[in-house]
């Protein structure tokens, strides 16, 4: 099982947990804030990268989740090119 497939295991486990809460919006909202509190962010950007290739076998109320997590998270910046000094 590659990294992908298995934090795909770990949030579908997340969803599976969180699937008891009477209201659907509160179970989302639990996946997302999990997945934010106790996952690294090279994690949650592989779980990103991966559901950018399709749906990546994520359940659907990880899948909302990872896509309001990932709606809510701050674009990364662009690298800043290295200046050449001017010459004399």
């Amino acid at each position: 099982m590659s990294g992908s497939e298995n934090l795909v295991r770990m949030a579908n486990d997340i969803g599976n947990f969180f699937r008891a809460q009477p209201n659907r919006e509160d179970a989302i909202a639990g996946i997302a804030n999990h997945i934010k509190s106790f996952w690294t962010k090279r994690m949650r950007g592989k779980l990103f990268d991966q559901l950018d290739h399709g749906e990546a076998g994520l359940d659907e109320l990880p899948r909302e989740a990872v896509q309001r997590l990932r709606a809510s998270e701050p674009k990364p910046e662009p690298k800043a090119e290295a200046k050449s000094e001017p010459k004399a």
